[in-house]
């Protein structure tokens, strides 16, 4: 999904589809399974203003997945709000004003892992036409939950049989005792 720059004068509105082939590219980037699942295609509802030199970008969406659930891997399906306001920059003000470029970015190449915080709600285009679809797939990712599960009582899995303790309760012993803390166990205390 593309904008170019000239169709935003006094500011621009879409409301346009995000298709599932690009939310299955967002979960599923070169091999790299992140759990989740899109169900359905979503509905992208973004404005874009010209502010000094650059492109103001606020969008929203909902993402509906599924995924297993942390606890007791059963399936559980969720809808994911995504928002987000990111400022556009193009790439030509790169060395103007003082803004890092790509060159003092690879500089500090060594530093992994680091970056200014003055810089994380911007992005870089071309200067001409703004490609939405890795915005998205980033949102998209970065609006996941660390621990999605199917309620908040799941009682899991049983660590010793592995029987779904939410359908029935196993007679499993839990109270595994590490081996190397048995020499103490006949210790007696006066």
């Amino acid at each position: 999904m593309f904008v170019k720059i000239e169709e935003i004068r006094e500011g621009l509105e879409i409301n346009e589809p995000i298709t599932l082939g690009v939310l299955e590219d967002a979960l599923s980037r070169k091999g790299e399974e992140t759990g989740f699942r899109p169900l359905r295609a979503a509905q992208l509802k973004a404005s874009f203003r010209r502010v000094s030199g650059g492109v103001l970008l606020k969008g929203e969406f909902g993402v509906e997945v599924a995924a297993p659930c942390k606890r007791c891997l059963g399936e559980v399906t969720a809808t994911i709000p995504v928002s987000f306001t990111l400022t556009l920059i193009p790439r030509s003000l790169a060395t103007d004003g003082g803004l890092a470029s790509e060159e003092a970015d690879d500089e500090d190449s060594d530093r992994a892992g680091s970056f200014d915080l003055q810089d994380v709600d911007r992005e870089w285009f071309d200067g001409r036409t703004i490609d939405l679809d890795p915005i998205l797939r980033e949102q998209v990712l970065l609006a996941l939950p660390m621990n999605l599960v199917c309620r908040e009582t799941c009682r899991g899995l049983c660590p010793v049989c592995g029987e779904n303790l939410n359908e029935k309760q196993c007679q499993c012993e839990r109270e595994v005792v590490d081996p190397r803390w048995m020499a103490l166990k006949n210790i007696k205390l006066n």
